[in-house]
């Protein structure tokens, strides 16, 4: 949903003030691409997998017990934990899914909320509708 007029100058507004406040800060955080902080995530589920690959061959190697069945299943569940890390991260990272979410689908208009709807009603009040 885009902006009114009165929105984007408060918010340009804010922005004025913040880097007239903290200069490094507001560049840092302008400056941030998500898609790092995605790619970041994905190295480390896959180095958790790895990890995960390595305790589920260590527990069926051992001949220890109950203690082997206990490190393989773990081994087991970080595994699958990563790949459903790693899945997700590459999922917002490339914006799959995020049609779902636009409020659409099959140009039907999708159920709302019912905070959309009182959000909708407060609006035309306002508004004089």
């Amino acid at each position: 949903m885009p902006l009114s007029e009165h929105e984007q100058r408060m918010l340009e507004q804010i922005e004025q003030q913040l880097y007239a406040e903290d200069p490094k800060f507001a560049h840092a955080v302008r400056s941030t691409n998500p898609q790092i902080h995605y790619k970041r995530r994905i190295v480390k589920a896959a180095l958790g997998f790895v990890v995960g690959v390595c305790a589920l061959m260590a527990g069926l190697v051992m001949n220890a017990g109950t203690a082997t069945i206990a490190i393989s299943v773990t081994g087991f569940l970080l595994m699958v934990l990563c790949c459903v890390w790693a899945l997700t991260s590459w999922k917002r990272m490339t914006g799959i899914g995020a049609e779902a979410a636009s409020g659409t689908r099959e140009g039907k208009p999708e159920k709302t909320g019912f905070m959309d709807r009182m959000e909708e009603r407060w609006r035309r009040r306002t508004e004089g509708e």
